[in-house]
């Protein structure tokens, strides 16, 4: 049985707050599990992390001035966009897609300013969530006598598919993917292509159990993926990144 229960309590966090003990204290009264998964929104880990940008001092470039006149954006918030932004893929009706540093891609390299608790300013992704994933998990082990894997979530859209679904960004201590390639179906024909995302899979089942966007619940133990759960942290999210020489949209 798989079971996913958001974490309600979490106080606002701010720049410089120690996350991992806040995390653990919930994760700990809610009856934690070593072969638990604990999916958090990407946000309240960049907050924590200081990743928060006043555009009252971003000076935007030509670059950014051009792109912003044409998409009706703000050109600061663009500018934040492009230093995020490795390789911008396509800019189209209002949305710029961006090949971030880490590798994912994404609309605005993943910089906005929902649940920015300053006006004015917009929030960025972590700067490597897989080691923010790890550093969570290690701070659950000595906070919360537990050694859950951990997750990092954010809200993607899908090629040729309405709405945003919550990905994996970061992780540690979970199998990212359940390779079910050259195995059996019922009738006992191979299996070419079924490639489990295990991790994406977790983190859209948090994001169902929440209250809503706006409910404060960053938060979410997802428990039944024990056979998925690792003593090491892992490969990461780095793992569900398709190579450049893969990619069919490029």
């Amino acid at each position: 049985m798989i079971t996913a229960r958001a974490l309600p309590g979490l106080p606002e966090i701010r720049p410089g707050d120690n996350l991992g003990v806040e995390l653990a204290a919930l994760a700990r009264d809610a009856g934690v599990a070593n072969d638990d998964v604990l999916v958090v929104s990407h946000k309240v880990v960049s907050k924590a992390e200081g990743r928060i940008v006043a555009l009252s001092g971003v000076t935007p470039s030509v670059e950014a001035k051009v792109l912003a006149h044409r998409h009706g954006k703000d050109p600061r918030h663009v500018q934040v966009i492009l230093d995020e932004t490795a390789e911008l893929v396509r800019a189209e009706r209002g949305v710029l897609i961006c090949r971030t540093h880490h590798g994912f891609v994404c609309a605005n390299a993943g910089v906005d300013a929902s649940n920015a608790e300053e006006p004015d300013t917009v929030i960025t992704l972590p700067r490597d969530p897989d080691a923010s994933a790890r550093g969570l998990r290690t701070a659950l082990r000595r906070a919360a006598g537990a050694y859950p894997a951990v997750v990092i979530a954010d809200s993607f859209g899908r090629a040729w598919r309405h709405g945003q679904v919550d990905v994996a960004i970061g992780i540690a201590g979970l199998e990212p993917l359940a390779d079910w390639r050259g195995r059996a179906d019922r009738q006992g024909r191979a299996l070419q292509a079924t490639w489990i995302a295990v991790a994406d899979q977790a983190a859209a089942a948090a994001d169902l159990a929440r209250a809503g966007k706006d409910s404060g619940e960053p938060a979410v133990l997802v428990g039944g993926l024990g056979a998925h759960v690792t003593r090491r942290h892992g490969p990461g999210a780095r793992a569900l990144l398709r190579a450049r020489d893969e990619d069919l949209f490029a």
